[in-house]
């Protein structure tokens, strides 16, 4: 199984700084590469550059109130949430399909509902184990 990691393409996990404009404000943000080439496909999905789409995820998440402090992190975890669904079957890796389109509603239903099974899956090892 290690094999499998080990052997990727080391430039995945390098990290990359880009400075950006968001809201006025000029900062950076470091993530690895494989985070920068998730980002940019996100981004493309709506016709946005990167640093549109962070300043667009950024904005809105100060709207709702969020505490982002470690937006870099915030910005992992939009990745891995995207990767996740497109694995679960929730969301289709369709680069011709916008997500502003997507029905954010119903997908985080569907989200909650996969991931209320997972947990539940590992109770049950976790029983089976003792």
């Amino acid at each position: 199984m290690c094999q499998l990691f080990i052997n990727a393409d080391e430039s995945l996990w390098v990290s990359k700084t880009r400075s950006l404009r968001v809201d006025g404000v000029v900062t950076s943000v470091r993530l690895e590469n494989f985070f920068w080439d998730v980002l940019e496909e996100l981004a493309s999905r709506d016709g946005m550059t990167v640093t549109q789409m962070i300043s667009k995820l950024y904005l809105e998440s100060m709207d709702a109130e969020h505490d982002i402090s470690n937006f870099s992190s915030f910005l992992r975890v939009c990745c891995g949430r995207y990767l996740s669904m497109t694995s679960d079957g929730l969301l289709q890796r369709d680069l011709n399909e916008p997500l502003e389109l997507v029905d954010s509603s119903r997908l985080l239903q569907e989200e909650q509902a996969h991931s209320q099974l997972r947990q539940s899956r590992r109770q049950k090892k976790g029983q089976t184990l003792n």
